[in-house]
């Protein structure tokens, strides 16, 4: 048997420094921090990502090189991401989103190709992405009609990963969209998805109709 060597098991001095940095006590702003002091460097983002641990995961996202994130390369990434537990995987994908892939005019029109992907946590991000454009006040592609139509089409079969995303878009376009609010609310209705679900002290509940008219509410 062949021995590996060393150059190849043992965590470069770099990694070696920063993974007791990293526990499950570790919050988001204190890897934010420890990003900041590095900044990019994609040798160690894929040293970290190797670990296939979490934590060291979500650093390895905020200090890729998005000039050297080929499609390929996203690709085996988000394969690796399905190895997780349900909401570990569906944070790294919604992570990777957020501070890789919509940084880039490239990446952007990758995501917007992934409606019919076979992974279903990149279709998670077609529909994230989608929702997100509407949250953050940014003008919306002219594509919302079809957006609809497809989650009237599609949501109830779908992957509940990519349900919830699904949901997220219909909900903000019933903000939003005056002239789609109430099919998007009868999508709530129909599926009734996430009705009756405890939600925290000052969130707003999935359940479209409930979603819809609360942030409607606020914005009145």
């Amino acid at each position: 048997m062949v021995k590996k060597k060393e150059s190849e098991t043992k965590p470069s001095l770099t990694a070696e420094n920063i993974l007791p940095q990293i526990n499950k006590k570790t919050k988001l702003g204190d890897l934010r921090k420890i990003a900041k002091e590095i900044k990019r460097d994609q040798e160690l983002a894929m040293e970290l990502w190797s670990t296939e641990n979490y934590m060291p995961r979500l650093l390895a996202i905020l200090i890729m090189d998005k000039k050297l994130l080929s499609e390929d390369v996203i690709d085996k990434l988000v394969q690796d991401m399905q190895m997780h537990p349900y909401d570990e995987r569906n944070y790294l994908m919604d992570w990777f989103m957020a501070n890789q892939l919509t940084k880039d005019k490239k990446k952007i029109a990758l995501m917007e190709s992934w409606e019919d992907s076979s992974s279903p946590l990149q279709r998670r991000a077609f529909w994230y992405y989608q929702a997100r454009l509407r949250w953050t006040g940014q003008t919306p592609p002219d594509n919302t009609a079809d957006l609809v139509a497809a989650i009237e089409t599609n949501i109830s079969q779908e992957e509940p990963e990519v349900q919830w995303a699904m949901n997220f878009t219909a909900g903000w376009i019933g903000v939003y969209d005056e002239e789609n609010r109430a099919r998007c609310i009868e999508i709530g209705e129909k599926t009734g998805l996430y009705k009756g679900d405890h939600v925290s002290k000052g969130c707003t509940p999935n359940y479209l109709p409930e979603f819809i008219t609360i942030e409607v509410n606020k914005r009145a």
